[in-house]
């Protein structure tokens, strides 16, 4: 396909092969983020370092954060084909450099890297469905099968990573993007049309801004570590001024920048606002289960990756079901919102019934609560970027997609952050009360200690200690139930922000009652 503008129609092939190579690409981050949680457990296992467990997860997210409104804002300006083409050459190479990390540093490392190529895809890739169909209603019909495809991988992702893990160990699971990546780069290579932006002014993109986004999530996510562990009352007080001096930084730059990151004139909108908040939110609630169920039913079940791994495949599997039904039915409502709270309702009822289950679940009780939050997440990730591209003005289309994306990251990385610094600081308290009030006579040292870090849960059972694991995992189990808690109310508060919103209906395209619907702000 010739790198041309594409005045006219696209055939029902172009279309079909253009959102086959974007779905390919999206593939990549999307198979990174499933398949890889079940691959934590044994990474830590293996590399060690538990305290830097959350950060394989946050380094990804910090940096992609950064890049998806930068490479969403160039997009506009330079045509988003060679972005792709490019972020998806950057994540298979450095995924290959992931699977050679000897240790975890190196790994958080090459993570943050794959996290740039991962920022480019999402920042890109979603903001060319409007670009590929201008039309409403092809736009929606294409974006419902892009999600759908999208969904899918989700759904595989835990079962693959598990079989992955247990048969060939954990490096298989970055080994999984080299195939991909290189289809992926051929089909968009050959497919996907180039569209040449209209003749506009020189961009002079706002690097301070993005550096100060990061200096503002980065001493965030600093804190978030160090509240939980007692840290130095010097060490938080400098991390909280860094914060705040960021943020006032921040600020002002956005206000006077040429073409600011974070556009003032969207942020006034008041239902933008609130479909930000959104994101972010349902962000934190998805990442910590991507990342701490594995960890909850390997190291406080004691289930194998492979188990672990058919316990979080109904997750994947009802989003996509989920997603489908909402498809289906979302441009039929007279209110589409309803779906999304619904969702919030649901998801938020399962991460409370995960949190009261405690070590008590059984796996058939596991499977159907992993089911339930998937329902429910799978009504609101799809809603939230057709809302957003509804209610966002022309000129801002691209940017208000690559920031909702973006936001929703950034509470995958708040999330993590705190449930990781959550879970090592309250098992650390759980498991010394736990194991005493067993015996109720002081403790041998060596007992304490071998329980100390809980890396050792990960590891094969050690038979001077067998009697004190169940303990040590219901230890782990309740650490990790905080953090499930707290999703719970982070989903009731993004059902409340819900609330607050306009009645919102697509252009274009009427409700079953046949009355033909306007935008509502």
């Amino acid at each position: 396909m010739t790198d041309s503008v594409i005045d006219s129609p696209m055939t029902f092939r172009r279309s079909l092969l253009a959102v086959l190579g974007l779905a390919l690409v999206l593939m990549l981050s999307a198979l990174d983020q499933t398949v890889i949680g079940n691959a934590m457990p044994y990474i830590v296992a293996d590399l060690g370092n538990f305290d830097l467990y959350a950060w394989v997860a946050t380094s990804y997210l910090l940096t992609s954060i950064i890049t998806v409104p930068i490479f969403g804002r160039l997009g506009d300006y330079y045509g988003r084909k060679y972005f792709v083409l490019a972020a998806t050459l950057l994540f298979t190479l450095s995924s290959a450099l992931c699977s050679f990390a000897g240790s975890m540093s190196m790994l958080i490392l090459w993570r943050a890297v794959q996290g740039i190529g991962g920022g480019m895809l999402v920042g890109t890739a979603f903001a060319c469905i409007p670009e590929l169909f201008p039309d409403t209603r092809q736009r929606l019909r294409w974006q419902i099968l892009f999600s759908t495809a999208f969904s899918i991988v989700n759904a595989l992702g835990p079962t693959l990573g598990g079989i992955l893990t247990e048969q060939y160990g954990w490096r298989s699971v970055f080994y999984l993007n080299l195939p991909l990546g290189l289809l992926a780069l051929v089909v968009s290579w050959r497919y996907l049309p180039y569209f040449k932006p209209q003749k506009k002014a020189a961009i002079r993109l706002d690097w301070l801004g993005a550096l100060l986004i990061m200096c503002v999530l980065g001493s965030l996510q600093l804190l978030a570590e160090f509240l939980p562990s007692n840290g130095s009352a010097f060490t938080l007080i400098a991390l909280m001024l860094a914060c705040g001096l960021s943020s006032a930084i921040l600020l002002f730059q956005q206000r006077r920048a040429h073409s600011p990151i974070l556009p003032p004139p969207l942020f006034a909108i008041g239902p933008m606002r609130q479909l930000f908040i959104i994101s972010a939110l349902i962000g934190a609630v998805l990442f910590t289960l991507l990342y701490f169920m594995p960890l909850l039913f390997q190291g406080g079940y004691g289930y194998s990756p492979k188990q672990a791994a058919w316990l979080i495949t109904p997750m994947g599997v009802s989003i996509t079901v989920s997603a489908i039904i909402n498809g289906r039915i979302v441009t039929r409502m007279r209110n589409p919102m309803r779906l999304p709270q619904m969702g919030f309702l649901v998801a938020a009822s399962a991460c409370a019934l995960l949190a009261l289950l405690g070590n008590r679940g059984s796996f058939g009780v596991l499977l159907a609560l992993m089911m339930m939050s998937g329902v429910g997440i799978g009504f609101i990730l799809l809603n939230v970027t057709l809302f957003t591209q509804t209610l966002a003005p022309r000129e801002f289309l691209g940017i208000s997609t690559a920031l909702s994306q973006s936001l929703r990251l950034v509470g995958g990385l708040l999330g993590t952050a705190l449930t990781g610094a959550g879970v090592t600081k309250w098992y650390s308290v759980h498991v010394t009360g736990t194991l005493q009030a067993a015996d109720n006579i002081p403790l041998p040292p060596t007992v304490i200690q071998h329980f100390a870090n809980p890396q050792v849960l990960l590891l094969p059972l050690s038979a001077d200690f067998s009697r004190y694991y169940p303990l040590a995992r219901s230890a782990m189990v309740n650490a990790i139930d905080i953090g499930l808690a707290a999703c719970a109310l982070l989903a009731l508060l993004a059902f409340w922000q819900s609330t607050r919103l306009p009645l919102i209906q697509f252009p274009g395209i009427s409700p079953r009652s046949g009355k033909k619907p306007t935008l509502l702000e």
